[in-house]
């Protein structure tokens, strides 16, 4: 098993709100595990409701979400993972840096857990590798592959304000999509 332990820091060094996002992830051949660990004073940031019937859902970056991105090593095609506290989700694939989108239809659902208290909030996902294939034409898949991850967080404050959250922040704007920010190699 490979695991990488990470703490997301802020696009804005004068970020004030008193959280942190830590967490772990890690991979067992076609098993990937993340988790995200929300933690501080919860009250100054925005968690939208549980959903009991999650869905597919566009723009969950506009509020609270997880995200975090996986390209296989030596290659453009990378894909975009959205995890909502609401249970709302996506999944999008990529041909290149920001180029080409297209819903990952591979995933019907993407079941993850949940954990709400007062100063802590962990969102954890498993999911199989092997849905994902390199190439549409491809017999090989993801899964046989070493891969390049960035790990990122969207958070709301209570006055609607968003702060952008990742590993690094290679550029002078805050890009999730960048290839310099995929430094977690598994």
């Amino acid at each position: 098993m490979k695991q990488v332990y990470f703490n997301l820091v802020p696009f804005d060094s004068g970020n004030t709100l008193p959280i942190k996002i830590a967490g772990n992830i890690s991979r067992i051949d076609n098993q990937l595990n993340i988790k995200y660990i929300l933690s501080g004073n919860l009250s100054t940031i925005v968690v939208p409701q549980i959903n009991n019937n999650p869905h597919r859902k566009y723009d969950l970056w506009e509020r609270t979400c997880f995200e975090f991105f996986l390209k296989p090593k030596n290659t453009n095609k990378y894909w975009e993972f959205n995890l909502s506290p609401t249970r709302n989700w996506n999944v999008f694939r990529f041909s290149n840096y920001r180029e080409n989108i297209a819903e990952e239809m591979a995933f019907d659902s993407l079941p993850f857990t949940i954990l709400q208290q007062e100063d802590i909030f962990t969102i954890e996902l498993n999911i199989d590798l092997d849905k994902i294939a390199l190439h549409s034409d491809a017999v090989e898949l993801i899964s046989q592959k070493d891969l390049d991850i960035a790990i990122t967080a969207v958070v709301e404050d209570k006055d609607n304000q968003l702060s952008y959250w990742a590993l690094a922040h290679p550029i002078t704007e805050a890009d999730f999509h960048h290839p310099d920010g995929f430094i977690v190699s598994l």
